[in-house]
């Protein structure tokens, strides 16, 4: 695994997803994190997750990498210079009691195994990920695919504001949100993630419950 040093994700970039889950659709960047504790790469192996609170959902996104100092003025070419696939997991019910409360999300995506991540291979380019859709596959069905032109808030605008916000260093990655199509893991499935037809990640999921509470 790379030397990550922090993981920043944005929430509802995506106008369907927002939709989807009945949220108001942000006007700027939803930005929150996860610790790093909660990082794991899909290796095709099986992956293990809470079974005792409430359903786990998927989220599959795209993952930047930022190789350089991020300057007042960039281009993403200039600070991006990795990417990957990921899945931001998410308990949904505990998520959905933390905001009626006007809680931090923190315990609803930052457990165990909650942010998974790819191989991580060269930053293409703009243009590229433009040409190029991403997929989570779940059982040999297509359950999300995503393109970053149906994103509300681009690259550079969630790395802009991640830096003003909280200065952004090399190591840092952003998970930069997920189209519609989330849906619930239940154990023995197993996910392909693709970048336009190429694999670059595989795993199954299991339940696990917490002991010594």
């Amino acid at each position: 695994m790379e030397n990550i040093k922090n993981i920043f994700c944005i929430g509802r970039n995506y106008a369907k997803h927002a939709e989807e889950l009945g949220n108001q659709i942000p006007k700027s960047p939803l930005i929150f994190s996860k610790p790093t504790g909660s990082l794991v790469k899909a290796e095709n192996q099986d992956i293990l997750f809470p079974s005792d609170r409430g359903p786990v959902h998927y989220e599959a996104e795209i993952v930047l990498f930022i190789g350089k100092e991020v300057g007042s003025t960039f281009e993403v070419e200039d600070v991006v210079d990795k990417m990957a696939l990921g899945i931001d997991f998410t308990l949904r019910d505990e998520q959905t009691r933390l905001k009626e409360k006007g809680h931090p999300w923190l315990k609803a995506k930052g457990f165990k195994n909650a942010a998974l991540v790819t191989e991580f291979w060269p930053f293409p380019g703009l243009n590229t990920c433009q040409e190029t859709d991403f997929t989570l596959v779940q059982n040999g069905n297509e359950v999300q695919r995503g393109n970053i032109q149906n994103m509300m808030f681009d690259f550079h605008r969630i790395i802009k504001d991640c830096h003003d916000l909280f200065g952004l260093a090399p190591g840092d990655i952003i998970y930069t949100g997920t189209p519609e199509g989330v849906g619930q893991i239940t154990a023995g499935d197993e996910y392909v993630l693709k970048w336009g037809e190429k694999e670059k990640g595989r795993f199954t999921v299991n339940k696990y419950e917490r002991t010594g509470r």
